[in-house]
């Protein structure tokens, strides 16, 4: 059987946050996510997560996840190092499992590189398997260290090095491959001689070395995908690394984007073909765009985008907006509206929790709160849905073909039937019939000789 045992339990003082680590996110998903899901693409059959500092949050984020939770001790004279958290998982590890040891705060480890990494690791037979990489700056690494013959002997960590161990270029990844057995024997000799007096995991090559095991290493051609995170600088990078690979993918599957590094598409959002996306633009991992929507500088969450849809300089979350409509400039829908097909939502115009029936058209300046408008309706400028009274918020109903005047307050709950038409500036309390035209203003009064009685023709 084929085991992961992912580490997370560290404390990542260096983010200096309140959340876990892993749980800071790279394109909307927490770094833990990735080396997750490369495990599941890779079909292991158990991942272990150990988790210690922050574990609650860290248990509650992936809640849904198929992962089994091991806790580590901290504090309280607990041990430290890499070597106690991969001991905490040794209860559920078999002899035989072929165990691949991997990093929470290591997202760009690949399905495809785990695959053959366990591969060779068998293929081979070995006992224990290192994944390393050749660096031109390997501060801060654990150098491998070979014999006259080229054989590995040891990993000597950057507090321990000597100055010559130093000059090494060939990195351990913090990756490892052991046999089960192997795995719990070396562990159970570890011991905390070190400068930092912790329990290092890569003693175990050294300790299983002179028992005369097996022990090779797998190197690394793409060296991005052993990348850590330690800091927020190290968060951004990875961040950029990641989000070229991700919209590279929505290239190459025929969408068009203006300006890839000013472009940022959460991992998992859906978007069809033929669709283009100018800089500036964000869409959640929650998103669906479907196939020749353009969008402008925009900010989509968890929305579904139809077909030949426009979005300019606007927000839109969590709503649906149909097939050929136009959004923006400068528009905002709030959660829960729905807008049909043939629509025009124009400059400044806020929907929110409203049903919009096809071809309505809002062009500036109005907000429709709270409402369920039918089909062909026009909404002038300036009209306001009015559906709170400081305690509730009403409906309001407005049927196909309506007309509502600019500057006009739809007051809720109220109904305006089929071809009901609202004069500019009313005030609606009550309901307009089918085919009425509502008038609530003041007659218009024009007063001769008023600028000359108070002099301001002066």
């Amino acid at each position: 059987m084929e085991v992961s045992i992912i580490l997370a339990a560290g404390e990542g003082t260096r983010m200096k946050s309140n959340r876990a680590k892993v749980l800071h996110e790279i394109l909307g998903r927490p770094m833990l996510f990735y080396v997750l899901n490369a495990c599941k693409k890779s079909e292991i059959d158990k991942n272990i997560v150990i988790i210690g500092h922050h574990k609650e949050q860290i248990k509650e984020a992936f809640k849904d996840e198929d992962a089994l939770f091991v806790e580590q001790p901290v504090g309280n004279g607990a041990p430290y190092g890499t070597g106690f958290a991969v001991s905490c998982a040794l209860g559920e590890i078999n002899d035989d499992d072929d165990v691949i040891i991997l990093n929470g705060d290591a997202p760009l480890i690949s399905s495809k590189t785990i695959n053959k990494f366990l591969s060779y690791h068998k293929h081979n037979e070995n006992d224990l398997t290192v994944m390393t990489a050749d660096l031109n700056d390997p501060t801060n690494y654990g150098r491998i260290i070979r014999d006259s013959d080229a054989n590995i002997v040891k990993i000597v960590e950057q507090k321990d090095a000597s100055e010559k161990e130093k000059l090494v270029r060939e990195i351990n990844s913090g990756i490892y491959a052991f046999k089960g057995v192997n795995l719990k024997y070396a562990i159970s000799k570890l011991k905390m001689d070190n400068a930092s007096h912790e329990l290092y995991l890569t003693d175990a090559l050294k300790i299983l070395v002179e028992e005369g095991k097996k022990v090779g290493t797998y190197k690394l051609k793409d060296k991005k995908e052993i990348l850590g995170v330690n800091s927020r600088a190290e968060l951004s990078k990875l961040e950029c690394i990641l989000r070229e690979c991700v919209n590279y993918k929505y290239m190459i599957e025929g969408v068009s984007l203006i300006d890839p590094k000013n472009t940022y598409i959460e991992y998992g959002a859906k978007i069809e073909r033929d669709v283009i996306i100018y800089p500036g633009s964000y869409i959640d991992k929650d998103t669906f765009i479907e196939s020749g929507s353009e969008i402008i500088s925009s900010r989509i969450l968890k929305s579904h985008i139809g077909k030949d849809v426009k979005i300019t300089s606007s927000q839109i979350e969590e709503s649906e907006v149909g097939e050929g409509t136009s959004i923006g400039p400068n528009a905002h829908l709030r959660p829960n509206s729905k807008i049909g097909k043939k629509c025009k939502v124009g400059n400044f115009v806020e929907v929110k929790n409203s049903n919009i029936g096809d071809g309505t058209k809002m062009s500036h300046l109005a907000y429709i709160g709270d409402a369920d408008v039918g089909k062909n309706v026009n909404i002038g400028c300036g009209v306001i849905f009015v559906n709170y009274d400081g305690k509730k918020k009403y409906r309001s109903r407005v049927l196909d073909h309506a007309f509502i005047g600019s500057n006009s307050n739809i007051v809720a709950p109220c109904l305006v039937e089929e071809y009901g038409y609202i004069a500019a500036g009313s005030t609606i309390t009550k309901d307009v019939l089918k085919g009425q035209l509502s008038i609530e203003r003041n007659r218009q009064r024009n007063i001769d000789g008023w600028v000359n009685k108070k002099g301001f023709d002066k």
